[in-house]
């Protein structure tokens, strides 16, 4: 008998599983019930499209699931009936699943404020999460000079930067004394912030709002400090929250996400969940890396190639990387035990700081442009042992007499390092698909999917894509 699989949500987290039992093959129905009407898409590449560097067939994912998977874009599932196993839809239809998979992500936080608490939005007022948002966004921002953008977290910053980079006057207002303060400490942030204001984003810190004015010819934002600010547009970016409105009403935990074990299954065994809507232990997810691991767990077990495939969190890598910015946060930035080491040059927007606890680094923030960036990553990934030179890590170079360690190339690379971590590949798979026949950056991509997550491995996949064309005869470092 065919087993049925039925996924609600066609976004990362479900596509990439779609694909993922579709790659491993077998006699099973996979069905993708998604409630966007469009093909599922990059949510990470929003940003880069605000600017107008790409359009929206860079943005769509080229994974979109084929054979054995039925896709139904514009479905909504409005109740699962685990008694008998279907999920309904606001077309009528009843599907019967042997195995249902949750992905349906997270939606966008709309703040209490006064003026948005009457359902829909005011014209001027948008949120910044899905393809339609940004669809609207730019409607809107092609009319405009002037955006406030409420949020100064990494989605916020995102749609600042993205919209600055089409002209426009962008002010980020944010209730906290500074920006990003889940991944930075207060120093990182101040070298932030410096940056931002020299590429056009202006900054209003340590200030809650209290009110939204919106009318056909603008809005104003109302501050608890008594001012107010006037805009064209208002992107709201304050922050999301799980989807888990058809998990609890068919009664499966609920904590902040639906809760999961080690193989992804909800407390009905035969209801999994992944990606932004899944709790596992006390984490949820919100990155891309996490939810592609899951989707990678749970297909091996749910195809049966390994039945006891089990989820196992890697430390989680925080990037903002986009034009004029550089900005990698891993680990705890509130402080540890261990050594402590620090970098701040604001006027040349480099910051960095590295806590080393017993030979290993158990956290880094690091803005600005530093050669090291992508070591540091790798060391805090792996646990390596860190070099002697602390220098080299901290700088990207060595300072005095001390020698400076050689600059990581592809040819010194070994192949268990890691090159995209969105989608864990190392040097070694590059090469490997090179030696398979793929020639070209595009090529290698598509093989391997490096540099599909969020983006900023392309230079290094490149990298290693230019190495390879050079070189004869290719011996992998072992």
């Amino acid at each position: 008998m065919t087993d049925r699989i039925v996924i609600i949500g066609n976004g990362m987290a479900g596509t990439r599983l779609a694909s993922e039992l579709s790659a491993h093959g077998g006699d099973r129905k996979v069905t993708v019930l998604g409630a966007e009407p469009h093909h599922a898409y990059n949510r990470i590449m929003l940003s880069t499209l605000l600017t107008g560097a790409i359009g929206e067939p860079e943005v769509q994912l080229t994974e979109v699931a084929s054979h054995g998977v039925d896709l139904r874009t514009g479905v909504c599932v409005t109740a699962i009936d685990r008694e008998n196993r279907t999920v309904r839809t606001d077309r009528g239809d009843r599907i019967h699943y042997d195995h249902l998979v949750l992905a349906t992500g997270s939606r966008a936080v709309v703040p209490p404020l006064t003026g948005l608490t009457g359902g829909e939005l005011p014209a001027r007022v948008m949120l910044f999460r899905t393809l339609d948002d940004c669809r609207r966004i730019l409607a809107v921002a092609d009319r405009s000079r002037r955006v406030l953008v409420l949020g100064g977290g990494l989605l916020g910053l995102e749609a600042a930067r993205g919209l600055a980079g089409r002209g426009l006057e962008v002010t980020v207002v944010h209730p906290v004394p500074y920006l990003m303060e889940r991944q930075l400490d207060p120093a990182a942030a101040a070298v932030l912030a410096r940056t931002l204001a020299d590429l056009g984003v202006a900054t209003q810190l340590a200030v809650p709002a209290t009110a939204v004015l919106a009318g056909p010819r603008g809005v104003r934002l109302e501050l608890a400090d008594g001012r107010s600010l006037d805009a064209d547009l208002l992107v709201l970016a304050c922050g999301v929250r799980p989807d888990t409105a058809l998990a609890t009403a068919a009664d499966l935990t609920v904590r902040r996400g639906v809760l999961v074990d080690d193989q992804l299954r909800t407390n009905d065994q035969r209801i999994s969940a992944i990606g932004d809507c899944a709790q596992h232990g006390d984490t949820l997810t919100g990155l891309v890396a996490p939810a592609w691991a899951q989707a990678r767990v749970l297909a091996q077990v749910l195809s049966g190639a390994d039945p006891s495939a089990r989820y196992r969190p890697r430390p989680v890598v925080t990037r903002l990387k986009t034009a004029g910015i550089d900005l990698a946060a891993m680990g705890d930035p509130g402080g540890g035990p261990g050594e402590e080491l620090t970098f701040t040059d604001p006027a040349g927007g480099t910051y960095a700081r590295l806590r080393i606890n017993h030979e290993r680094l158990t956290a880094a923030i690091l803005v600005g442009d530093n050669p090291s960036i992508g070591r540091v990553i790798q060391l805090f990934d792996r646990g390596q042992p860190v070099p002697s030179d602390r220098r080299s890590l901290l700088l990207g170079r060595a300072l005095g007499p001390a020698p400076a360690e050689p600059t990581t190339t592809p040819a010194l690379m070994p192949d268990a390092a890691t090159v995209c971590h969105c989608n864990n590949v190392n040097k070694g798979t590059l090469v490997e698909s090179w030696r398979r026949g793929a020639r070209t950056v595009h090529d290698v991509v598509a093989a391997t999917r490096a540099g599909t997550g969020c983006g900023s491995c392309r230079d290094a996949v490149a990298g290693v894509v230019e190495w390879l064309s050079t070189v004869e005869s290719v011996e992998v470092g072992r």
